[in-house]
């Protein structure tokens, strides 16, 4: 993956509203629930809008992917802050692979990418250094979360693991999981560096660590890229137990991601990027993530194509690029096999609805040559 750079100008300061800049009175964006990192950056980003713009954003808070993406399908929020669910409803995999649900045409607007990574953290007094120091341990599954299991699995293949190779302990939620590997109901569990349970084991006797996957091993990297292809090489200098000078070595994705659908009014979602870019400066400390959305931080060649309005603001500062576009277009083919697909498997859906839009979403895919990265229902 590359990190795209600012080559044009960059906004600096406080900004004059700008009369090319239209984006109604009021706007709605669909966040993670109160408090979180995601909803509290949605909120600094509508004081901008009120404060240069007079728009009143509502962010509306949604307990899982469902509730957040639900209401950007109906038409009831425009934007979502949204996570790595996003690239599930692409592809209309595991929660998305519902007869209601199916493939979506999502498309990015801008993200954030900080300074923090995913990965597995393990009981610090286990001796653990690798991925592949895990066999045999207790590793948690969280039921009907596969934000949580698929980066999970991926971790467990850098080690050259499956879940067979380990003892897998079933949990109903992440605070759950993580109440379980403090009280050492488990060994390792799966989280953003920076996220606050993580903290509790940091502070703990045990102590935290953080299993590197080292970006010069591409066996490790193969194997995670055939499960989690959303994940990109990142050194983290955020977290428990990582600083600037104890940095973690691994991966990460983009959270949150901006995202609309592609049916979105281009001009709405251009003069929408350009607002974060020229005010930057004033939401990047509002919340510990917000400092990702820094335009030279955006990854324009991830896993989930861009909306045409966004291509056309990064096109006219000068950060798009040919290779990009190529990118964004496969992407965006890729999108297309998907939706026919499930209007063709629809017309005949299986006795097993879900396995058989697996099945024919996997059909569908190779003959365009794309790799269906899931085959079956799985680990969702």
């Amino acid at each position: 993956m590359v990190v795209g750079l600012v080559m044009g100008w960059m906004a600096s300061g406080t900004q004059a509203q700008e009369p090319s800049i239209n984006l109604g009175r009021t706007m709605a964006w669909s966040a993670y629930n109160l408090g979180t990192t995601g909803y509290n950056q949605a909120v600094a980003i509508g004081k901008v809008l009120k404060d240069h713009y007079d728009v009143n954003l509502r962010v509306v808070p949604g307990k899982n992917d469902v509730s957040r993406l639900l209401p950007l399908v109906k038409g009831r929020v425009q934007f979502s802050a949204n996570g790595v669910a996003t690239y599930f409803a692409q592809e209309g995999v595991f929660q998305f692979a519902q007869q209601r649900w199916g493939p979506m045409p999502v498309r990015l607007v801008m993200m954030s990418y900080g300074e923090s990574n995913q990965a597995l953290g393990v009981d610090a007094d286990l001796g653990i250094k690798s991925y592949a120091d895990l066999r045999g341990k207790r590793i948690p599954y969280v039921r009907g979360a596969p934000a949580v299991n698929v980066p999970t699995e991926a971790f467990l293949a850098c080690g050259g693991l499956t879940w067979a190779d380990v003892e897998r302990v079933d949990f109903p939620g992440y605070s759950a999981m993580w109440t379980g590997v403090v009280n050492g109901q488990v060994d390792a569990a799966y989280a953003t560096t920076v996220s606050g349970p993580t903290r509790k084991l940091e502070a703990s006797p045990r102590g935290i660590y953080w299993p590197a996957a080292p970006h010069d091993d591409q066996p490790c990297w193969a194997r995670m890229l055939k499960i989690a292809p959303f994940l990109t090489p990142h050194t983290a200098t955020r977290g428990a137990a990582i600083t600037p000078t104890q940095p973690h070595e691994g991966a990460t994705y983009p959270y949150p991601l901006l995202i609309t659908l592609d049916s979105q009014q281009s001009t709405l979602v251009h003069d929408l990027v350009k607002v974060l870019h020229l005010h930057y400066a004033e939401y990047k400390d509002a919340d510990p993530g917000a400092i990702g959305w820094a335009m030279e931080r955006q990854v324009f060649d991830w896993a989930v194509p861009y909306h045409d309005g966004a291509v056309a603001y990064f096109r006219q500062i000068g950060v798009w690029s040919e290779q990009y576009e190529a990118h964004n277009n496969q992407l965006i083919q890729r999108q297309h096999v998907l939706q026919g697909a499930w209007r063709e498997y629809n017309k005949a859906p299986g006795n097993d609805f879900v396995q058989g839009w697996y099945k024919a979403r996997a059909q569908a895919l190779k003959q365009a040559e794309f790799d269906p990265v899931w085959l079956s229902a799985g680990n969702g």
